[in-house]
């Protein structure tokens, strides 16, 4: 007798423990770990993963596994001890650890039904509830819930005339293609063709078509080559000439596309000393973390490319991790054309199936390498030659909620476990990162020189209060007019970069200053020209522009700030003659527009490239020769530490898009504060500088990397609840840790107010405590029982990249 214990898809404290189940004797030897399945959970059924098989259990009285729904694990032995690994490291629930690492098709959903217990029952129920029960034995929960008698059907169930039943269901649809193929020999198929009617021309180029090549096709493409109708082909599959079968097959989201095989350049100097390291790693089989510190421009990927050729050529695997708005075409294009069909993809801008099917490749060893974003760091490979993490500043590698991992951290667990090296990647490294190289915790790498010697574009900062005393009340400084003309005239390409981060389009009466904010949270609206609508980014809630103010009933209400569809509608009237693609979320929400807005840009199709975030990484046209940045300055006033180092970061990765190839490069950046330390550094590209400059600044005010940060955010919809328990919390804190540490708190989230709900939080700088996870792990715990009943909401971060 054999028997599983299963973590179940419940995430609560009771149930964060593995249940034991009897394996039925049909199930003996299927049954494996990692795989999912369906268990009886209290009334209902639900679904599970099996962490071991066992052959005893202290519990004598055991209810068996209803089915797996799996006939392979879809977590390996290694992916299993990472879940709990994560469960310790981010204080989340076994269950999300699992779930997390599975693509969105193998998260499974449930539907619930109401069913009559037994037929001989029927004439116990009400009438109304016979009624809706009339000539069936099962009804759905919506159905019961737009009922009248929603009492009456409770009644029946506490009576146990009836019962609610739950049934995973399995998003999963695997694609499957019908195929034809000959059922009889070449023989036969000539004298088959021979003895058809005159009349039968359809059926006869069909037999040809499967004479010339045996072999099996699929039903739409035989129509297709032989000018024939599907019923044709049903006639000959029912005459058993022909037969017809399903065959599964991977949606591919490159299907029809070609990508041009690409060879290894020659290295620099420069990049052959930094690879030798990192190749050495991958031949010796240890793990060891490397930095790659190279300017924009330097040829990191080509480094990354040849290691993982390297780790490839051993028979080894490779994750390639890259920020969401850099997993562009161009990106794709670099793997592909160099690794052809060994490269799978994973990105958001795949649909669930498409995900699980690139996923499914990797699973089944079809593939060697994966590039992807935050989540492909899962990847279910099993023997690990290197993991990339490219522009490891990206703080879209830390998952905002449960679990709350770092994919660096997770490379870095998993890298041990294989022994293989992890190279992070960046011409801004994070603070973190590259002060842990200065200790020689990380292999510090160093490119200082761009690919076939181009220089670095000049930078020039403009000072916006200049250009406003001068009445110039454009959007453009004169300089950046100029430089923009000039472009235009020349046949030259420009990238104009907005800077929307904390800084949006908000509506405003010009009369009493009242500004329109969100009923449900303490933020502007967003004002968005496509649908005139105003928008709450943070709870979606929408209302239309109003014509007066709701306050003084003035008709001067305007929206303010600058949004990318004002800066194109400007450019329109001051230099008519220049084309414009414009690249924002209103622009490419579609799938594959992204790419084709991008494409429409490399042949030349416009002169100016105008976007927010999503342009400023990644692009390397031959053609841009100027950047312009409109709005240095919006985010280095966020409520944030890192506000300075983030803006230093995409100013220096923005200005790095500039003069990549033969032509030189020129940069404007706009900015009202132009003596601030990260916008001058920026402009002389100067890590080295800034990075001296920030540690000093962190130093003094105890931040990260010379303390460790952990938060506690308390939310409810009653004001005074989230603030008496953000107190009780911090004072928890505050008694239980040693005198080193600083428990700041409670105080009110800098968005004060989302969805209805107040948020406080509590925060934790400290450097070492090896009890803090147990109190936080406590906390969540006393808490427990008021988060499933009060809707009261407790969220640990242990390590906020997100303070807002």
């Amino acid at each position: 007798m054999k028997i599983a214990s299963v973590i179940v898809d419940v995430p609560a404290k009771q149930t964060d423990r593995e249940f034991d189940y009897l394996i039925p004797e049909k199930w003996e030897g299927v049954i494996k770990p990692g795989m999912r399945v369906i268990v009886p959970f209290g009334p209902r059924k639900i679904q599970g993963f099996v962490s071991k098989v066992k052959a005893e259990s202290e519990h004598s009285r055991l209810r068996s596994i209803e089915e797996p729904m799996d006939l392979q694990p879809v977590l390996n032995g290694e992916l299993l001890e990472l879940g709990d690994w994560l469960t310790e490291e981010t204080l989340c629930y076994r269950i999300s650890a699992y779930q997390a690492m599975l693509p969105a098709a193998l998260k499974a959903k449930y539907e619930k039904f109401i069913d009559l217990v037994d037929e001989a029952m029927r004439e116990g129920l009400s009438p109304k509830v016979q009624e809706l029960f009339s000539a069936k034995t099962r009804i759905s929960w919506k159905e019961a819930l737009d009922s009248t008698s929603p009492a009456k059907l409770q009644h029946e169930l506490h009576e146990g005339r009836l019962e609610v039943i739950y049934q995973v269901k399995n998003k999963l649809n695997k694609k499957r293609l019908k195929y034809i193929e000959a059922a009889s020999s070449r023989k036969e198929l000539e004298q088959f063709a021979a003895n058809l009617p005159q009349n039968a021309a359809k059926q006869k180029a069909v037999i040809a078509h499967f004479i010339e090549k045996p072999g099996d096709i699929p039903l739409k493409d035989l129509i297709a080559v032989t000018d024939t109708t599907a019923q044709s082909v049903k006639g000959l599959v029912n005459k058993k000439v022909l037969r017809e079968f399903e065959k599964e097959i991977y949606r591919d989201p490159y299907i029809n596309r070609t990508f041009a095989e690409t060879s290894p350049f020659v290295l620099t100097e420069e990049q052959r000393a930094a690879l030798a390291p990192i190749n050495e790693s991958i031949d010796t089989k240890s793990d060891g973390t490397f930095l790659l510190y190279g300017i924009t421009g330097s040829g990191k990927t080509e480094v990354y490319l040849q290691a993982i050729a390297n780790s490839v050529s051993q028979g080894k695997e490779a994750i390639m991790l890259v920020p969401e708005i850099s997993l562009t075409p161009q990106m794709v294009q670099r793997f592909k054309g160099r690794f052809g069909n060994e490269v799978a993809v994973l990105h958001s801008g795949l649909s669930a199936g498409e995900k699980y099917d690139e996923w499914r490749k990797i699973q089944r060893k079809e593939v060697k390498v994966v590039v992807g974003a935050r989540s492909a760091i899962f990847a279910p490979f099993e023997n690990l030659g290197i993991i990339i993490i490219d522009e490891e500043h990206e703080s879209s590698y830390k998952q905002e909620e449960n679990p709350r991992y770092h994919a660096r951290d997770v490379a870095i667990r998993r890298s041990r476990r294989h022994g293989c090296p992890v190279v992070l990647g960046s011409a801004t490294p994070s603070l973190e990162t590259f002060a842990r190289a200065q200790k020689k915790v990380y292999t510090l790498l160093t490119l200082r020189h761009r690919m076939n010697e181009a220089v670095l574009p000049e930078v020039e900062i403009v000072d916006m209060r200049e250009e406003l005393r001068g009445g110039n009340r454009s959007m453009f400084s004169s300089k950046l007019f100029e430089k923009l003309k000039d472009r235009v005239a020349k046949k030259e390409q420009t990238v104009l970069f907005l800077n929307k981060r904390g800084h949006s389009s908000f509506v405003m009466c010009r009369d009493c200053g009242k500004v329109l904010d969100c009923p449900h949270c303490d933020i502007s609206l967003t004002y968005h020209r496509y649908n005139h609508q105003m928008k709450c980014h943070y709870c979606g809630f929408e209302a239309p522009m109003p014509s007066h103010c709701p306050e003084c009933q003035s008709d001067h209400i305007r929206f303010f700030g600058t949004g990318t569809q004002k800066v194109e509608d400007e450019l329109g009237k001051i230099l008519p003659e220049a084309r414009v693609i414009r690249m924002d979320v209103d622009t490419t929400g579609k799938k594959g527009s992204h790419e084709k807005l991008l494409r429409a840009f490399q042949e030349g199709q416009a002169d100016i490239l105008l976007g927010t975030q999503m342009i400023a990484k990644g692009l390397d046209f031959p053609n841009i020769t100027l950047v312009g940045v409109l709005s240095a300055d919006t985010m280095l006033h966020l409520p944030d530490f890192r506000a300075s180092e983030k803006t230093f970061q995409l100013l220096t990765q923005v200005s790095g898009r500039a003069g990549r190839h033969q032509l030189p490069g020129e940069v404007i950046i706009q900015t009202y504060t132009p003596e601030h330390y990260s916008v001058e550094l920026s402009a002389e590209q100067d890590f080295d500088a800034f990075y001296e400059q920030e540690m000093r600044l962190r130093k003094l005010s105890k931040y990260p990397p010379y303390y460790y940060l952990a938060m506690v955010t308390v939310s409810h919809e009653d004001l005074m609840k989230a603030v008496s328990v953000t107190e009780r919390i911090t004072k928890f804190l505050s008694t239980g840790l040693s005198g080193d540490s600083a428990v700041l708190g409670p105080v009110a989230s800098p968005i004060s107010r989302v969805n209805d709900r107040y948020r406080y939080q509590c925060l934790i700088k400290y450097k070492r405590e090896p009890e803090l996870r147990k109190m936080l792990k406590k906390i969540v715990d006393h808490y427990q029982k008021e988060t499933s009943q009060d809707g009261l909401q407790i969220a640990v971060d242990l390590n906020p990249y997100m303070l807002m």
